[in-house]
């Protein structure tokens, strides 16, 4: 056991501890702190940061079939294709040119794009409105940043000082703004009769607006905020 500040902090270090906490204890340890930075920059109620409990299970039932279902990641093979050629054809262009690539870019704006047109319909990128990947890498930063005042409650003033709290708050507005657009573009686009050819056409979003919109789980309303977070 560590002391972290304020926080204790139990070190799991071989296989049987592992299968303990994992397995035959799952259910005690499958809560996990969720500190202020976190909620805000993780917009909405999805799993990343909701208790477990009922909402929980429903929102990981929903999830794992369908959103994450073998029938739904095959409807998307067009658009992995597609960018994966676009790809090729950069490396193919460079090529002829002599020019020198840089992979590690390249290869993070294919996983861009790729999730963007899964989750949301379109790309999202440097250009326009957006400027989609430098708030995705300023929210990874947040988001694995270390935030002091997280375990010394006391310092949590620091993040005043040095404007970390500002670049979150900035981030999660951004974000929630950013998907509320997204969601309301889909609804009209349902409302027009324009989110694609049938069910094998619909990205994310549109799954879970034709939930929202069937309310056909026993005890359970997807909420916007539960869109919101699922899509974050």
């Amino acid at each position: 056991m560590l002391r972290l500040g304020n926080i204790s902090v139990l070190v799991v270090s071989s296989v049987d501890a592992t299968q303990e906490v994992m397995k035959t204890h799952d259910l005690i340890f499958s809560n996990k702190p969720i500190f202020g930075s976190d909620e805000k920059i993780l917009v909405g109620k999805g799993l990343a940061i909701a208790p477990y409990g009922e909402y929980w299970r429903k929102m990981r039932s929903i999830t794992v079939l369908h959103l994450l279902s073998n029938k739904r990641l095959q409807s998307f093979k067009a658009v992995r294709e597609e960018e994966i050629a676009l790809l090729i054809q950069k490396f193919k262009e460079s090529s002829l040119l002599s020019l020198s690539v840089d992979l590690t870019e390249l290869l993070a704006t294919l996983t861009n794009d790729v999730v963007c047109r899964v989750a949301f319909r379109r790309k999202y990128g440097d250009d326009g409105e957006y400027n989609f990947k430098d708030i995705l890498d300023e929210f990874m930063l947040l988001l694995g940043s270390f935030d002091i005042g997280n375990f010394i409650p006391w310092l949590g003033w620091v993040n005043h000082v040095n404007g970390v709290n500002s670049r979150v708050n900035r981030v999660a507005k951004w974000f929630d703004n950013f998907l509320d657009k997204v969601i309301d573009e889909h609804i009209e686009d349902r409302r027009r009769g324009r989110n694609g050819c049938g069910e094998k056409n619909m990205d994310f979003v549109d799954v879970l607006l034709q939930i929202q919109e069937d309310d056909n789980i026993p005890g359970f309303s997807l909420e916007r905020n539960g869109i919101k977070g699922t899509i974050s």
